[in-house]
C-alpha cells in the first residue's frame, strides 16, 4: 500500500508539472499572437508619423517596439491569464482528462494547486515588470513618441501652490517650461502661523546648471517684525527654493516613468508639500499591486468556468472568458477615472474591480464540478 501511494503521489507531481507547463505555454503563446497583431495595427496606423517626421529605423525598432512590447503585455495581462486558462482547461474538459482526475480521488482543490501555482509565477513577472522594467522603457518610449509620433508635450502650467519648506509656501501664476521662467511668483513664509515674510516678483528662473536655485528678477520683500514692516527691492537675486520644475509641471505619462519606489517618494513629498494633482501618480502606484493580485482571481474564475465539459465547448468558454477579462479591463479603467476626477480615494478605486470580480470567483468555485 505505501508503495501505491507514493506512485500516486509521483504521478500528481507530473501532472503539477504539466498543468504549469500547459498554461504558462498557453499564456506566453497568446501573449505572443495578440501583441503581434497589435504590433502590425500600431505600425499601419503611425507609418504615416513615422515616415514624415523622419523616424531611424533604429529607432523605430529600439526605442519605440522594444518598449512598447511589454508595455501592452502587462497592460493586457488579465485578458492573457484568462485565455490561457480557459484555452488549456477545456481541452482538458472536452478530452475528459478532468473527469479522469476527479474519478482518481482528487478534488477540484486540489487540482487548483498547479493553476494557483502558474498565477503567482505571472503575478511575480507581472509585478517585477510593472515596478521595475518597465518604467525605464517607458522614459525611452514616451520620448521617441514625443519626437516622432504625436509632438504634444506639457510645457507650461498654471496656478501653481506648494510648501516648499516647512511654513515656506510658494505661488506662481504660470509657469512655460520652454525658458524655465514663472510668472507673478510669490514666497510666503510664515511662523508660529503668522506671516514673517512676504516675496513677490515679476518672474522667476530656473538655473539649470545648479539644484533648486532660482533667478529672482524684480522682486519686492515685505518682512515684518513685531509692529513694524521693512520693505526692501531689487532687479535681480538669486535664491535657494527646494522645488524642481518637474514637482508642478506633470507631462503625460510622466507617472508610468517612474519605479514604484520612486512613485512612493514622488507622492510622499508632493503630500506634504499641500500638491493636490497626485491622483493619478496614486492610482498608478496602487493599480500595479491590484493587476498582480488579478492574476489569482481571474484563474480562479477561469478554471471554474472551463472545467466543466458542456454544450458548446471551447467556443462558449473563450466568449464568456474574454468577455469577462474586457469587463474587468473596463471597469479598472473607469473605477481609475473615478478617482483622478472625483473623490474617490485612489486605493479604493483601484481595488473595487478586483473585490467584485473575488465575489464572482468564489461563486463559480462554489458552483464548479467536485
Amino acid at each position: 500500500m505505501n508503495k501505491n501511494f507514493f506512485k500516486q503521489t509521483k504521478w500528481l507531481k507530473r501532472l503539477d508539472r504539466y498543468i504549469i507547463v500547459k498554461f504558462l505555454g498557453t499564456y506566453f503563446f497568446a501573449i505572443a499572437l495578440i501583441i503581434s497583431i497589435a504590433v502590425v495595427f500600431d505600425i499601419n496606423e503611425n507609418i504615416d508619423h513615422f515616415i514624415n517626421n523622419k523616424a531611424p529605423l533604429k529607432a523605430i525598432v529600439f526605442d519605440y517596439y522594444l518598449n512598447f512590447i511589454p508595455y501592452y503585455t502587462n497592460l493586457f495581462s488579465p485578458l492573457f491569464v484568462f485565455i490561457a486558462v480557459i484555452f488549456f482547461t477545456s481541452k482538458l474538459a472536452e478530452n475528459s482528462e478532468i473527469i479522469a482526475m476527479f474519478s482518481t480521488g482528487m478534488s477540484f482543490k486540489r487540482l487548483m494547486r498547479p493553476y494557483m501555482i502558474s498565477a503567482a509565477i505571472i503575478s511575480l513577472v507581472t509585478y517585477g515588470l510593472s515596478t521595475e522594467v518597465i518604467p525605464t522603457g517607458s522614459v525611452t518610449r514616451l520620448k521617441f513618441e514625443q519626437v516622432y509620433k504625436k509632438k504634444k508635450k506639457v510645457d507650461y502650467v498654471r496656478n501653481v501652490q506648494l510648501e516648499v519648506d516647512s511654513g515656506v509656501i510658494a505661488y506662481m501664476e504660470r509657469y512655460e517650461d520652454y525658458n524655465k521662467t514663472g510668472y507673478r511668483f510669490s514666497l510666503d513664509k510664515f511662523e508660529n502661523h503668522k506671516l514673517v515674510s512676504h516675496l513677490t516678483a515679476r518672474r522667476v528662473t530656473y538655473d539649470t546648471t545648479s539644484v533648486h536655485k532660482w533667478i529672482i528678477k524684480d522682486y519686492m520683500i515685505r518682512e515684518m517684525k513685531g509692529m513694524r514692516e521693512y520693505i526692501t527691492k531689487g532687479d535681480v537675486i538669486d535664491s535657494v527654493i527646494k522645488m524642481e520644475p518637474q514637482d508642478f509641471l506633470i507631462t503625460r505619462g510622466q507617472q508610468e516613468t517612474m519605479t514604484s519606489s520612486e512613485l512612493s517618494d514622488y507622492i510622499a513629498k508632493q503630500r506634504q508639500r499641500g500638491f493636490a494633482n497626485i491622483k493619478v501618480f496614486e492610482v498608478e502606484y496602487h493599480k500595479r499591486i491590484a493587476m498582480s493580485f488579478a492574476a489569482f482571481i481571474l484563474t480562479t474564475i477561469g478554471l471554474s468556468l472551463s472545467s466543466r465539459k458542456m454544450k458548446g465547448g471551447m467556443g462558449l468558454h473563450l466568449g464568456i472568458g474574454i468577455a469577462l477579462s474586457f469587463s474587468y479591463i473596463l471597469f479598472q479603467t473607469v473605477s481609475s477615472t473615478f478617482a483622478i476626477n472625483g473623490n474617490l480615494p485612489a486605493g479604493i478605486a483601484v481595488w473595487i474591480p478586483n473585490i467584485l470580480y473575488l465575489f464572482i470567483a468564489i461563486y463559480l468555485y462554489r458552483k464548479a464540478p467536485k
